[in-house]
């Protein structure tokens, strides 16, 4: 099987680069596992016709290039805004790395000798090891699937920062915006679940155990189910924006973005807390968990207020302040993340989060002041009944692997 080989130092000889900052953050990743260059045709030179090799050296060589600039693009504080559509420098990559795929399976076709002929290496972001090269095809399929679910969540995190329309309105993200991100999302999540039901299974055991803990199955299933998280975000945010979705419906979108967020805690491996990616990460989880179930106790407290008995009154008002105080805990722990580096700035709130921040206060404290000449302050700050449980909603896009590059039609060496 493929050897593997983790390094501290990256391809000049240094320390990888430490972003001072990353800029507005509402969409976290942790930045962008970049290819380095590989000399395809000293390792598959006689083994494979001539233009196969050619075309696979060119793809992966533009991916090379267009990954390293887009991380470096990614770790400035001041990002250049992106076309919102196609013809962005993030588009261009994902159409790279896409025209790649097909080129590189043929290197784990079956009946390939040539799976573990090219030491394929890539810089780590969140692993201790900040490269790891593993002589396995198999290991570059995953590491462009993971790339390319990266570059999805850049794009979302580009739609959903505010943008001036020149209306004369502050900035603002638009309906069409936040609409549009829920199928990146989901396309994201795609890319991972592909990942994980199609090529970890690829990597024998022993071989899974070297790669790095970006790519560890557990991380893998966490980044899927945080992106299936905040496109349910963004359907809440367009519900509660609109006048015909009912309370009951905001509810169980609400009730659902926690499980999500639950599942992305049970999920996600022991990440390395030196650096700051590891720890970052650990923290927005944390943020979007706590946040979730801020506006899930909300929305449960105000369907439980619709009652008429004095209990489901005394449950509504339990409901509404966890609901305040986990909105409390989510505002220390975003600053919390912000402040680790590296560094990076929240945005104006929009959607759920400005929802939440102008109505729950406001509710939690109106709910305790009428009904307060029938509860004890004790009955008040009772335990919050039990959140209600709603299936899942929202899966990853279907998404399997593509077939094979024509080009491979020409080899008529193995």
């Amino acid at each position: 099987m493929g050897c593997g080989a983790s390094t501290q130092k990256d391809a000049a000889g240094g320390p990888r680069r430490r972003p001072g900052s990353v800029g507005d953050v509402v969409v976290f990743l942790p930045g962008l596992r970049v290819p380095r260059s590989v000399d395809l045709a000293q390792a598959l030179g006689g083994r494979l016709d001539r233009s196969i090799v050619d075309r696979l050296s060119a793809l992966r060589a533009r991916v090379v290039e267009m990954a390293m600039q887009e991380s470096a693009a990614a770790l400035k504080p001041k990002r250049r805004a992106a076309a919102r559509h196609g013809g962005s420098s993030t588009a261009n990559l994902l159409q790279a790395l896409e025209d790649y795929l097909p080129a590189l399976l043929g290197l784990v076709k079956e009946g390939s000798m040539l799976r573990q002929s090219v030491q394929f290496t890539w810089t780590n972001q969140e692993d201790n090891a900040e490269e790891t090269a593993l002589a396995d095809a198999w290991y570059e399929v995953l590491s462009v699937l993971h790339l390319m679910a990266m570059v999805c969540l850049l794009q979302a995190n580009t739609l959903l920062l505010p943008r001036s329309y020149g209306d004369g309105y502050a900035p603002r993200v638009s309906e069409e915006s936040r609409r549009a991100t829920v199928d990146v999302f989901l396309k994201a999540a795609g890319y991972l679940d592909c990942a994980i039901r199609h090529v970890l299974p690829q990597i024998p055991p022993e071989l899974r155990r070297q790669l790095p803990v970006d790519l560890a199955e557990g991380n893998l299933k966490a980044l899927s189910l945080q992106a299936l998280g905040q496109g349910a975000d963004m359907q809440l945010g367009l519900a509660i924006d609109s006048p015909k979705a009912t309370l009951a419906v905001k509810r169980r979108l609400a009730c659902e973005i926690v499980k999500y967020w639950q599942q992305v805690q049970e999920s996600i491996p022991d990440l390395p807390g030196s650096d700051g990616w590891g720890k970052k990460h650990r923290l927005f989880v944390k943020w979007k968990f706590v946040e979730a179930k801020a506006a899930a106790y909300y929305f449960h407290g105000m369907i439980l207020d619709e009652g008429n008995t004095e209990k489901s009154h005394g449950m509504a008002i339990a409901a509404l302040q966890a609901s305040e105080e986990f909105l409390k805990e989510s505002k220390r722990v975003s600053e919390a993340f912000h402040a680790t580096p590296p560094t990076s700035r929240s945005p104006a709130p929009f959607g759920t989060t400005k929802y939440m921040f102008d109505k729950i206060p406001k509710d939690a404290s109106s709910k305790v002041r009428i009904n307060q000449d029938l509860y004890t302050q004790e009955k008040v700050i009772g335990t919050p009944p039990p959140l209600p449980d709603f299936a899942l909603a929202l899966t990853p896009e279907d998404y399997d692997l593509p077939p094979l590059d024509p080009i491979w039609n020409k080899d008529r060496r193995q």
